[in-house]
């Protein structure tokens, strides 16, 4: 199961490698070290603003890290006080705050096409098959789409 999960940050660093291909090894693996879903989005959202640092990335991650770190205690203790996350609907924080991050890289329908691939497969999986491979199936979906899909501004 966690390989299945984790799979994914091999398709999110693959998404950076046309921004990051350039960094040298030895600066870009402490970033890809600290890889997570949130500062993956914030560095795209930086990179599609214009910016090109990518200690974005990495400081990104290191933020998340420590702030993870120090609020995992805290969470723990609290976490056993609530007896039914989805009573209070804690179990819907994570999928609102990666939607609320996503919202800003929205570019228009036609180019959501591999969002709409990547949903609909990854819900497919997750009605057939048992596990998480939904992720990976949904990921791979996704990025297939994003491939084949036209570049803006080219010739059909």
């Amino acid at each position: 199961v966690v390989g299945a999960v984790n799979l994914r940050l091999v398709l999110m660093g693959a998404a950076l490698r046309p921004w990051l291909g350039t960094v040298p090894a030895r600066r870009i693996y402490p970033a890809l070290f600290v890889l997570t879903d949130s500062n993956w989005v914030i560095a795209l959202r930086h990179h599609a603003e214009g910016g090109r640092d990518w200690g974005v990335l990495l400081g990104s991650g290191l933020t998340l890290w420590v702030v993870w770190t120090a609020a995992t205690l805290p969470g723990y203790l609290f976490g056993a006080l609530v007896d039914d996350p989805k009573r209070w609907a804690l179990d819907l924080v994570m999928p609102a705050f990666f939607v609320t991050m996503l919202v800003p890289l929205w570019r228009g329908p036609v180019r959501s096409a591999p969002w709409l691939v990547s949903a609909a497969v990854a819900s497919a999986t997750w009605a057939l098959v048992p596990g998480y491979w939904f992720i990976v199936t949904g990921a791979l979906a996704g990025s297939l789409a994003g491939a084949l899909a036209p570049v803006e501004g080219e010739a059909r």
